[in-house]
């Protein structure tokens, strides 16, 4: 294949496990994908050994102090590759001429200006930042239409119910769909009740029973914010009011979302718990494409279960519905709150319940306001950011 058909990617949060398997796939189709953009977070060494490896046209590390060791180390490697430093670098090299496709994995709001970047410029974009839906999903929905980008997404029970209606816009199938039904595996603390989780540490929270993602993520995984968060999502990406979304507790993480049908029909996408299966969907769609992942052998893994969240024991998931229903800036409230809380709760300053109760104390102290523009919502962001810290520092006086 000419070297002109191969499709660039930049993956954005390079260094992290959503990146790091969508790298994995890349290079086993060095014919048909080629990672031309690599951008990290700080870790210039971790950046570094990936440029070695994959030796892209680009790599940009988001930490303005890291761009001497970065530009340092490429020529000492003997690299063609540019170095870049700060944000600003990597929302240019998103919408810019150096790749056709970006994987959005930056973790929190600091990846919103990138993905919407991309969206703008037309790229395909394989959305893995959540946060570019929870606070600007009507934002981000337009930018994608009026530029023509095409939206992945990369978790993979978007992903599924993505492939369920095989890859149509939501205008092309509203009236066909009764509802969307996301899974959850339960996290590492499924069946425990409030008075059990009082004393849950940040060790026991990211040890996910199924995953392997990065202390964040894996703490949204544990209180069920995760999946609030991916209600918010949905409903941005498939068109869908919250009434019309459900959540169900599938602990073997097989079947990773399910869509019912007026008729009666229900399909679900199934597969084992690999990250870069999405990621193929992704790059390849609407054609298939080898991801490494085994098929899914049912007579192994056995039965398949499924029972309703315990939102006594896990508000957070109530929380997002109740924000979704507010509308205008208050999933941004949600969101916000939610980073200073689980960044308050890793490094032992909060206790795990105190997660929930400090996001739902900033939604109440910060009603919802109209999110009509990105502006409005980083004010938001920024109000519920300070609100909850203020909130947190009570948690832990003495």
């Amino acid at each position: 294949m000419p070297a002109s058909d191969l499709q660039s990617v930049a993956v954005l949060g390079a260094t992290g496990s959503i990146g790091t398997s969508a790298l994995d796939v890349i290079a086993r189709h060095p014919g048909r994908l080629r990672a031309s953009v690599l951008a990290a977070g700080r870790n210039v060494d971790a950046l570094l050994a990936l440029c070695r490896t994959h030796r892209p046209d680009h790599a940009a590390i988001a930490d303005p102090d890291g761009h001497a060791a970065l530009r340092d180390g490429l020529a000492a490697a003997g690299l063609p590759t540019r170095a870049h430093a700060g944000m600003d670098a990597i929302t240019d090299l998103a919408a810019g001429n150096a790749c056709q496709t970006v994987v959005a994995a930056i973790v929190g709001a600091a990846g919103l200006d990138s993905t919407l970047a991309a969206a703008r410029a037309g790229k395909r974009l394989l959305l893995a930042n959540k946060e570019s839906l929870v606070l600007a999903g009507e934002l981000l929905v337009a930018a994608a239409r009026d530029g023509g980008a095409c939206i992945v997404p990369v978790d993979s029970e978007h992903n599924a119910i993505f492939q369920c209606l095989d890859g149509r816009g939501s205008a092309n199938h509203a009236e066909d769909v009764r509802r969307i039904v996301l899974t959850a595996s339960g996290g590492p603390f499924r069946g425990r009740s409030r008075e059990q989780l009082a004393d849950v540490t940040p060790a026991q929270a990211i040890a996910h029973p199924k995953w392997s993602m990065g202390p964040k993520i894996s703490v949204d995984s544990a209180t069920l914010m995760n999946k609030g968060l991916e209600v918010i999502e949905a409903h941005h990406l498939f068109d869908m009011p919250g009434a019309r979304i459900d959540v169900l507790v599938h602990p073997q993480s097989l079947v990773h979302s399910l869509v019912e049908f007026i008729d009666g029909s229900t399909l679900a996408q199934l597969g084992l718990p690999d990250m870069r299966t999405a990621l193929a969907v992704g790059f390849g769609w609407p054609r298939r494409m080898e991801s490494g992942v085994g098929g899914l052998d049912l007579l192994t893994h056995g039965r398949l279960e499924f029972e309703a969240p315990d939102t006594a024991a896990f508000p957070c998931l109530r929380l997002a519905f109740e924000a979704l229903e507010a509308g205008g800036t208050a999933p941004a409230t949600l969101n916000a709150a939610n980073e200073v809380a689980v960044s308050s709760f890793l490094q032992g300053r909060i206790g795990f319940l105190s997660i929930p109760a400090l996001v739902e104390d900033t939604l109440a102290a910060l009603p919802a306001a109209p999110a009509s523009s990105l502006d409005a919502l980083r004010e938001a962001d920024a109000r519920a950011r300070d609100r909850a810290t203020q909130l947190a520092t009570r948690l832990t006086a003495p």
